[in-house]
C-alpha cells in the first residue's frame, strides 16, 4: 500500500511533463477515471458535480458514451470531461480521492475521451 502513493506521484508526474513541455503527442496522453474501488454514492456525487460544470450530453441515451450503462463507467466520463476542460491538472481528478489519472487511454467503441 506504501507504494501507492509513489506510483500516483509518478503518473502525475509523468503527465505534468507532457503538459509542461507542450508535446502535441503528449499533452492528450492523461484521462481521469473513477478509482475501481469508489463506492456508488461517491460515483453518484462525482457524475452530478463534473455534469453540473462541463456538458455531458455524450452520456445521454443514443449519444457514444451511454453504454454500458454503469455508475463507474458513467462516473468516469464525466469526471475525465471535467479533467480534460480543467486543464488537465492532477487536482481536477482528485474528487475527493476518487479519481485516478491514467496513461492508457479508457475510449472504447465510438465512446472517445477527449
Amino acid at each position: 500500500m506504501a507504494r501507492f502513493p509513489f506510483l500516483l506521484a509518478m503518473c502525475f508526474a509523468l503527465c505534468a511533463s507532457f503538459v509542461i513541455g507542450n508535446d502535441q503527442a503528449g499533452s492528450s496522453s492523461c484521462w481521469c477515471v473513477a478509482k475501481p474501488s469508489s463506492d456508488q454514492a461517491t460515483l453518484l456525487a462525482n457524475l452530478n458535480y463534473a455534469c453540473s460544470k462541463v456538458d455531458c450530453q455524450i452520456l445521454q441515451k443514443g449519444c457514444p458514451c451511454f453504454y454500458p450503462e454503469t455508475l463507474i463507467n458513467r462516473a468516469s466520463v464525466a469526471m475525465n470531461l471535467y479533467y480534460q476542460s480543467r486543464g488537465r491538472n492532477a487536482w481536477s481528478c482528485d474528487f475527493r480521492g476518487s479519481g485516478l489519472v491514467v496513461l492508457t487511454n479508457p475510449s472504447y467503441g465510438n465512446c472517445i475521451y477527449a
